[in-house]
This record gives C-alpha cells, sequence and structure tokens, in this order.
C-alpha cells in the first residue's frame, strides 16, 4: 500500500471532546463538486467549497470513500485503503483540503472501510494467484463449497445486495462477500489484518486527520468454525439481527468484535487530541451503545431515530431510550436524517406510514406521489427538533438546500450494484447521490464544467446554492440561522433534556440554559408555549405553531443577534 511521509498541521483545540455536541456535515466526494471536469467529483473540489461549509456553521466535514476503487459500490470497494483515487486527486491534494479545513476552523473525518477490499486489491489479487491453503487465501475467508463437487455454496448465507454471499473461484473454493462480489470480506482473525488497519488509522491520523466513521462497524468479527452455521431463510438480512440480538450471529454484532475496537482506541488515544469515531453499526439501541463505550469508538450512529415516522409519540420514546442508553455506557448520542443510504428525508418523511421506499422507488416516486412543499415542510421542522437534541448531529451533503430524492432516475443510468444484483426489484441509492446543484444555470448547475456523473433533474436550479444563498425564507439560510444559534444556545458539557407537558401530537422538552424546542406533529395549529421567540422552522400562523413546525424559545438575551 502507497506510504508517505506526511507534514500534519498542529491540532491542539481547547475541547478533545468537540465531537460530543458537534454538527457534521458528510460529503459524498463524487456528488459534492467537479474541480477538473470528469464528471466525478474530486478533492479540489471539496477544498473549492469548503466555504460554504464553514458559513453553513458546521463543526467538521465527514468524507465518503475517496480512495482508489473500481466504483462496484460506490467506492467502498477499497483497493488501496492509503492513498487517493487518481481520479479524485493526489495525497497532497487531499493535504492541502485538510490544511485550508482547518484553517477555516472545520475538522475533518474519513470513511474506513474495514469489513471488506476490492477485488482489485493487491491481497486479494494475490489469493487469487496462490491458491487453497495459502497464507494469502488466510486474509480473507475462502472456503470450500458443500456437494459432491464443492459445487455449492460453503453456507445459505445471503449478500446484503442480494443474491448468495459466496461466489466461486476458478480452482473451486468460494470466498465470501457480504456486499457485492467485488467486496471479499477479510478475516479479522488474522493478525496481519488486524496490524494493518492499526497502520491505516495511524496514516490517516498523521496526516492531520481529527476522526474516523466505520463503515459495516458490526460486521467484522464472524463464527467461521466449521461446519459453517446455515441461517434459514427468516434469518438473512440484517433486520434479522432484531430476534438474534444476543452477540450470536454468525456475521454481525458478534461480541468478539469489540476485542479489536478496544485495540483501536489505543491507536486513536495515543494522538493529542486523541481521534474521535463513530460506528456504522445496522443494530438495535442496547447493542449499538456498546459500540460507542469510551474505551471503544465513543460514538455510534443512531439508525433507530432516522427509521422512526413522523410520530411525536415514537419520536419521544425512540430519543429517551438513545438518550437513557448513551449516558448509560458514557458515550455522546447521535442523531441523523439522511445519508447516501437512505431516501433523503425530505421525500421519505412524507411517504405514508407502511410504505416500502424500495417500492416508491421502483414506481419513479409515482406511488405514492409525495407533495415536496410539505415534504420540505417536514424536513425543515425534523432538522430543527434534530439540532436541538443532546449530542451530535450528522447533516448529509445537499439536506441544506432542501434537496427531494431524485426517483425517477433512469434505468440506464443507475450505477449502484442492488439494481442488477436483485435483479432489477430494487432501485438502489443513486437518487440520493445525484451530484450538487451550485448555481442557477450550466450544464451541471455549477458541479463541474461539464455534465456529471448522474443526471440532475430541472428542479435543482432553484435548489442551487447560488439561488438560495441571502434569500429570506430559503433553506440554506435557514440552516445557517438555525446552526449559529445553536452554537450560541448549548451549554458545553450539558448532554441533557427535560421533556415539558404538551398537547397530543406534539414534542416539547427544554435544554440546559433554559431555552426550549417544541415541534407540532399534529394536523392543527397550536399555541406556543411562554417563551422568547427565537427561530421557527417555518412562520408562524396567526401567532401559533402550525402543523409540522418547530420552535426554538428562550429568553430575550437568547435572542439571534443579541
Amino acid at each position: 500500500m502507497t506510504e508517505r511521509t506526511p507534514s500534519a498541521p498542529d491540532l491542539s483545540p481547547k475541547d478533545p471532546n468537540w465531537w460530543r455536541q458537534a454538527v457534521i456535515y458528510q460529503i459524498y466526494p463524487r456528488s459534492f463538486a467537479d474541480a477538473d471536469g470528469d464528471g466525478l467529483g474530486d478533492i479540489r473540489g471539496i477544498t473549492q467549497h469548503l466555504t460554504h461549509l464553514s458559513t453553513l456553521g458546521v463543526d467538521a466535514l465527514w468524507l465518503s470513500p475517496f480512495y482508489p476503487s473500481e466504483l462496484a459500490d460506490g467506492g467502498y470497494d477499497v483497493a488501496d485503503h492509503r492513498d487517493v483515487d487518481p481520479r479524485l486527486g493526489t495525497l497532497d491534494d487531499f493535504d492541502a483540503m485538510v490544511a485550508e479545513a482547518h484553517r477555516l476552523g472545520l475538522k475533518v473525518l474519513v470513511d474506513i472501510v474495514p469489513n471488506h477490499t476490492s477485488d482489485q486489491h493487491v491481497w486479494f489479487q494475490e489469493a487469487l494467484r496462490s491458491g487453497p491453503g495459502s497464507a494469502a487465501r488466510d486474509r480473507y475467508v475462502f472456503r470450500d463449497g458443500r456437494g459432491a463437487h464443492g459445487e455449492l455454496p460453503p453456507s445459505d448465507w445471503q449478500s446484503v445486495f442480494g443474491g448468495s454471499a459466496w461466489r466461486r473461484v476458478p480452482d473451486g473454493q468460494w470466498y465470501l462477500h457480504l456486499f457485492a462480489p467485488e467486496q471479499p470480506d477479510l478475516d479479522w482473525d488474522n493478525e496481519e489484518v488486524r496490524a494493518d488497519f492499526r497502520t491505516t488509522l495511524r496514516f490517516w491520523s498523521d496526516r492531520g486527520v481529527d476522526g474516523f466513521r466505520i463503515d459495516v462497524a458490526h460486521g467484522l468479527a464472524k463464527d467461521l468454525t466449521e461446519p459453517l452455521r446455515d441461517l434459514g431463510e427468516h434469518l438473512q438480512g440484517e433486520d434479522a439481527l432484531v430476534t438474534m440480538a444476543d452477540g450470536t450471529h454468525p456475521f454481525y454484532d458478534r461480541d468478539e468484535v469489540h476485542e479489536i475496537y478496544r485495540d483501536w482506541r489505543k491507536v486513536l488515544d495515543a494522538y493529542t487530541p486523541p481521534r474521535m469515531a463513530v460506528a456504522e453499526a445496522w443494530v438495535p439501541h442496547h447493542r449499538r451503545v456498546l459500540y460507542a463505550r469510551p474505551d471503544e469508538l465513543g460514538q455510534a450512529f443512531n439508525f433507530e431515530y432516522l427509521k422512526t415516522g413522523w410520530s411525536a409519540r415514537d419520536l419521544r420514546e425512540v430519543i429517551t431510550v438513545s438518550l437513557d442508553t448513551a449516558r448509560a455506557t458514557g458515550a455522546s448520542a447521535t442523531w441523523v436524517l439522511s445519508n447516501h443510504d437512505v431516501v433523503r428525508h425530505a421525500s421519505r418523511l412524507m411517504l405514508p406510514e407502511g410504505t416500502d421506499p424500495d417500492a416508491w422507488l421502483l414506481s419513479g416516486g409515482r406511488a405514492p406521489a409525495v407533495d415536496e412543499a410539505r415534504g420540505l415542510r417536514r424536513a425543515r421542522a425534523a432538522t430543527l427538533l434534530m439540532l436541538a437534541l443532546p449530542g451530535s448531529s450528522y447533516v448529509y451533503q445537499g439536506e441544506e438546500l432542501g434537496l427531494p430524492e431524485v426517483a425517477d432516475l433512469p434505468d440506464e443510468v443507475l450505477q449502484d450494484p442492488i439494481w442488477e444484483q436483485t435483479g432489477h426489484v430494487r432501485k438502489g441509492r443513486d437518487g440520493c447521490r445525484v451530484p450538487l446543484p451550485w448555481t442557477r444555470t450550466g450544464p451541471s448547475y455549477g458541479f463541474g464544467p461539464g455534465p456529471a456523473w448522474l443526471p440532475q433533474p430541472e428542479n435543482f436550479s432553484a435548489h442551487s446554492v447560488e439561488a438560495q444563498d441571502e434569500a429570506a425564507g430559503s433553506t440554506l439560510e435557514f440552516y445557517r440561522a438555525a446552526l449559529r444559534l445553536r452554537r450560541k444556545l448549548l451549554v458545553l458539557g450539558e448532554e441533557s433534556l427535560t421533556w415539558a407537558e404538551s398537547a397530543p401530537g406534539v414534542l416539547h422538552f427544554v435544554r440546559p440554559g433554559g431555552w426550549s424546542c417544541v415541534t407540532n406533529l399534529s394536523a392543527e395549529p397550536v399555541p406556543l408555549p411562554p417563551g422568547e421567540l427565537l427561530l421557527t422552522s417555518t412562520p408562524l400562523e396567526n401567532g401559533h405553531l402550525g402543523p409540522d413546525t418547530t420552535a426554538w424559545l428562550g429568553t430575550t438575551s437568547q435572542r439571534p443577534g443579541t
């Protein structure tokens, strides 16, 4: 793997726990900004737009994979964990981006993809050449097949993207790929694998990276005892973890995975300040917080919150449980509404209860049709609620522009492997990855000098940064106002809330410092509780809080500009 001596900037923040109540902006590099005109977003494009993030008011940016990749899975098929994809730039470009981010007061997080590599990785290519029983194959999960001639997969395990999780190679053995066939799973019982990722953590930390997002954090440890255990049809997929939430699943959320992260924490704590980390772990609350313990990663994404519908009762329950479980382990709570793997919340929150997002995408967003204006209203209310909660908020690129899901992408432009692996039953995640619009006009609305790698709809012109900048009432200016005010209102070290009395369909809680958040999820306007009005997601209706609206209340001294 590529090695270079970095010249990292000096990072000595006053608060090493900055991340506990931070707002972190997720960048999907290939869709953020294209500086060289090849249709793909790149590192220099990110650097050119960092002032957008600093004026937005976020505390940090997180980059989804930018490593060398064949793009079999949007960059998560990594061919070299310690380099930059040449189409996206160089390590010098990366260093310049980190330096500029730090100059602007922004921290930088990068994705670490430890469950698998690309099938083009030098290790996997060596494994294919070396044959069964070799040390090279021991880095991955290779097994003989079942059946009289080894013609059947070693187990019934299924890929997240559809179909068997096993692929046969010419010499007859099979290798495990929990995702695309181009993403062979590593064997984390192998000490060489563990040592290599310790080197990777140090490599990026030495370059000035402030933290890491850990992809598929719950998938590393696997029970590979022979014979491999079949799961049966009813226990396939990540949703089955709800019924196997005791650490005994053969390849997800096993208890042994925490040994890996305790080892990583020693590496991360060797830096001043310690590097932070957040786990992508699609597991229930009581299991997820284990990854976020102080001697492990410190944070884990709260996907229960993301999946909760627009219901005051359900949201209050998930918020309460999330805060209680985080507090019990000393973790910092996290909140997220959109990311590169799910339907954007400006569209998702408008889908009727029980709607299958995959079926909705397959219909091109027509069944059921989504009221985009009301969807944006609800999305803004959800955002202001999220930003008031104790802990860290993760914002996905473009949500500050109110971007909806692009559900009607033509079949011929789809690039997510889910589309092909499911036999065109699931459309995949391309609709939330459409490149950002920066200007009202141009071949890609300012994303780059030419067309973008995915087509953008015409309504992206009105959603663009140029169209919304300094425009009264725009979603961009709303985000800027909310983030500025949030910084002013937060009391450092206080990660609690107190629920207040509220009408049915209304959420109301008070934060340390005396400010409060009230969200009306009902169908009728409701009176505002006592307090000075600080900010609303949409204007009041005759002095009342309208449906799908959030308000922050405080004192005169807390008003913006005072």
